[in-house]
């Protein structure tokens, strides 16, 4: 199958979490039609036999989804959470009601062990 080059305006993007895994896409408009980019894997949550804390990126943006009990990244906007800070940083976010917290520096610090 031969490849050709075009050119595309990027019409909308996503991050999402739909069916346990965090996926991104790119909508792409290539003037009359379109195509979607995107639906890799790039990081599979604790329900998943092969998940395994290896991408930071990954486990950054599923977990400030997952503590805003969002599907897609731009549904964050508006949402409540509970923060653990000093007067220095935060040191964590957690979701509203269940106790459930994100401190980065303690989960990417096992990837260091």
């Amino acid at each position: 199958m031969e490849t050709e080059i075009k050119n595309a305006i990027i019409s909308s993007v996503s991050i999402d979490t739909g069916g346990g895994l965090l996926t991104a896409w790119l909508d792409l408009d290539y003037g009359g039609s379109g195509q979607g980019f995107g639906g890799y894997e790039l990081y599979l949550t604790k329900s998943y036999s092969r998940h395994a804390l290896e991408s930071v990126a990954g486990h950054f943006i599923f977990r400030c989804m997952e503590i805003a009990g969002v599907e897609k990244w731009e549904h964050m906007k508006g949402k409540t959470i509970r923060v653990k800070s000093s007067h220095i940083k935060i040191e964590a976010i957690g979701h509203i009601v269940k106790n459930d917290w994100f401190n980065p520096s303690e989960d990417f610090a096992k990837l260091q062990s």
